[in-house]
């Protein structure tokens, strides 16, 4: 094997290692309730727990993964901090996301390979 296939090969499973750990990132209902809440504009904690109903201790340890993975921002406002997407691709994510479900991926409901609690 030539060290440029070696090279390229070494390059696409870093590519999927990256991949996989933001789909981690993403693979939680709470985290995509908070991103999908901020689509509409930046929110404090306070308003994305009235929009998820999540508990504000939930909201804020999912807020922090999220911000620590730079998924989010926060932005101090007075006593509050506002958070946002970071990148505008998020929402185009999402918005693809919808569209596989409603479209190609259409069966993700029925499948069960990929259920809550269900190791990878």
């Amino acid at each position: 094997m030539s060290s440029e296939t070696e090279l390229t090969q070494r390059v696409n499973a870093r590519t999927a290692e990256l991949r996989a750990k933001l789909f981690r990132g993403l693979g939680d209902a709470s985290r995509l309730s908070i991103l999908d809440a901020l689509r509409a504009g930046p929110l404090s904690v306070g308003e994305i727990v009235a929009s998820t109903g999540l508990s504000q201790s939930n909201a804020s340890n999912h807020l922090r993964c999220l911000s620590e993975c730079g998924l989010v921002a926060g932005e101090q406002r007075g006593r509050f901090v506002h958070y946002h997407l970071s990148d505008p691709r998020l929402e185009v994510l999402l918005s693809l996301a919808d569209e596989l479900l409603t479209g190609t991926a259409r069966g993700v409901d029925a499948c069960r390979n990929y259920e809550a609690g269900k190791p990878d």
